[in-house]
């Protein structure tokens, strides 16, 4: 898919996404993940949100409480792999928010761990209309039913030291990954980095299949995989370090001597923000797009209390509030009114010219595609 997805059919607001902080404290009351027991879920003032780590300060999280009396319970997480399995180690219970990514709420919905979202108890006129239609149509919406308030949107393409590996917007590939001077100082994530060679090999019409079509289909899948594994292994002597969260991707360029890799957007924009010569730029193949929401746990037992925490997050003040803070792309109507100029000028030099045009969006993961793609990431790693 070449063409605008839904997902970012209207210009949203814009930052980056969270960045994880070792050590940061967990929540303005803080709680243990693992199995909750119900007695911590008995006040009716309170609302337990499962966040991705460094998504709501204590800043917000005070504000909520100020504006609406209820006590946000946050706890945090780092991947989407590790929020599926404690909420399917929960069995959907012991929060009652929680944050996936649009792609994989199919599996949530497959395995009860989230309940459809009443439509009459959501500002839905506060979001931005694509971001909506993408969040529906990219997982969002299973059944007719919807099961998420998108929260925000982001992309992982090429952060580039300016001065060491000097990229530009219409050539700048994920083939440049891979080229013999930047060989040892490349940083990426083992599964997506995947994809982003498959991109690049789609745009050379090296691959029997497109890469879309090899997440609806298992041979199609195989028959692009191999193909793929055979050049990562082959360039895998390029990789200084393979990165699985935040604070690793940033750390590649801090202190591993990394000067190009495949990151998310907040890498780049952590990293310019604290005064390195980093770039992030969308690559020729596109930068592979990704949203977020809330979608409701199966056990949620503060329910009223959680609308109100959709709700508040859906004003233009706390949407920029969440995009300032965590450099992420809001999907809140108006926050754009309330943005730093740091984002809006790390936003237009990442995705400049047809960039937006050209994002190639997350399809839907279903659990035979994640255990394919785990089984090829492991092969790419222990090459």
């Amino acid at each position: 898919m070449r063409k605008t997805n839904a997902v970012l059919a209207a210009t949203p607001a814009v930052t980056r996404r969270a960045v994880l902080k070792t050590g940061a404290a967990l929540s303005l009351a803080v709680a243990a993940p693992a199995i909750v027991s119900r007695q911590a879920l008995s006040s009716s003032g309170e609302v337990r949100v499962y966040a991705w780590a460094g998504y709501f300060s204590d800043t917000m999280l005070a504000d909520f409480q100020k504006k609406t009396g209820i006590k946000p319970v946050r706890v945090e997480f780092g991947s989407n792999e590790e929020q599926i399995n404690q909420i399917r180690a929960n069995q959907g219970k012991g929060f009652d928010l929680a944050m996936p990514t649009i792609d994989r709420v199919p599996s949530y919905v497959k395995d009860g761990l989230v309940r459809p979202l009443d439509e009459s108890k959501v500002k839905w006129d506060a979001v931005i209309d694509g971001n909506l239609r993408g969040a529906d149509q990219g997982g969002g919406m299973v059944d007719g039913k919807r099961y998420v308030a998108p929260t925000d949107w982001g992309t992982e393409a090429l952060t580039f030291d300016v001065k060491q590996a000097p990229l530009q917007y219409g050539t700048a590939s994920y083939g440049d990954l891979w080229k013999p001077e930047y060989q040892g100082m490349v940083t990426l994530r083992g599964h997506s980095g995947l994809v982003g060679i498959g991109l690049y090999l789609q745009d050379a019409g090296k691959l029997p299949h497109s890469m879309k079509e090899a997440f609806a289909d298992p041979d199609k899948m195989v028959a692009n995989y191999d193909i793929i594994l055979k050049t990562a292994i082959e360039n895998k002597k390029s990789i200084a370090q393979f990165w699985t969260n935040e604070n690793e991707a940033q750390g590649a360029f801090r202190t591993n001597g990394c000067v190009i890799g495949q990151t998310w957007d907040s890498t780049g924009a952590r990293l310019k923000a604290e005064g390195m010569p980093i770039g992030y730029i969308a690559p020729k193949e596109g930068a592979l797009a990704w949203i977020e929401g809330f979608a409701m746990l199966s056990g949620a037992e503060n329910i009223a209390q959680a609308y109100e925490f959709i709700n508040w997050y859906y004003t233009p003040e706390v949407g920029a509030m969440y995009a300032n803070e965590t450099k992420i792309n809001t999907t809140v109507k108006g926050a754009e009114k309330h943005l730093e100029a740091f984002n809006r000028d790390f936003f237009a030099a990442a995705y400049p010219g047809d960039a937006l045009g050209k994002l190639w969006s997350w399809p839907i993961q279903n659990e035979w595609f994640i255990t394919k793609r785990n089984e090829y990431q492991e092969k790419f790693l222990a090459a």
